[in-house]
């Protein structure tokens, strides 16, 4: 004959009482951990283990005992393939409890129910004083060499920034100066057609006007 759970019900009735561990033991699952009551974390946490070492055989029938607490396939899947192999070589003592402030309000001694095997709260607040440490608390050494590493990088750029613009000059003098070399060859070429040019007689213009008397000579002529 069964035997009735000593103590208060957490719900009043046994129907309750099992609906209620069952979604804390969902969410145990799910997410690691859960805050909560401390009466609730004692009564969840037989549950828990026991669910975790059907969890541990993998079976069929395992599932199917396991699917009878636990509804969500997606919670049964993430216990078979993630939590169960994480305890194979552990006989038990899956979860553990630690004991908070009260809540506020009613004064309810609280507590945090957590699998062993995942990152513990000490873990975790080491972990977020080393990267206030690294961000806030840095040395001034370790700040001066990040600055000097930015300037020398900054400074580089603008090197290479300059000397772009250097080049980019004088391919654009080179480009300007090519077409006045070009424009003088035919002034040039203009000059000696003017030089060879000749007279209606055959002699060359220059020779033509060379013998040419002056208006000078004229006069003195007829003088």
């Amino acid at each position: 004959m069964p035997q009735p759970t000593k103590g208060a019900r957490l719900g009043g009735s046994p129907a309750h009482q099992r609906l209620m561990l069952a979604n804390l033991a969902t969410s145990l699952f799910e997410h690691g951990k859960i805050h909560t009551t401390q009466a609730k974390a004692k009564r969840l946490r037989p549950l828990a283990e026991k669910l975790i070492t059907f969890a541990k055989k993998g079976d069929l029938h395992a599932r199917r005992q396991v699917m009878t607490v636990v509804r969500d396939k997606d919670v049964v899947h993430t216990l078979f393939a993630e939590i169960g192999p994480r305890f194979a070589e552990r006989p038990g003592g899956y979860t553990r409890i630690l004991k908070t402030e009260p809540r506020k309000g009613d004064n309810a001694p609280m507590a945090i129910i957590e699998l062993v095997e995942g990152p513990t709260i000490a873990q975790e607040a080491v972990g977020e004083a080393e990267r206030a440490r690294g961000t806030r608390f840095q040395s001034r050494r370790a700040r001066t060499r990040a600055t000097g590493a930015a300037g020398a990088t900054a400074v580089a750029g603008g090197a290479g920034a300059v000397a772009a613009t250097d080049a980019a000059d004088d391919t654009a003098d080179d480009t300007d100066e090519a077409p006045v070399a070009e424009s003088a060859e035919p002034a040039e070429s203009a000059g000696a057609t003017d030089a060879e040019a000749v007279s209606e007689d055959g002699t060359p213009l220059a020779a033509a006007l060379d013998a040419t008397p002056s208006d000078d000579e004229d006069t003195a002529g007829k003088a």
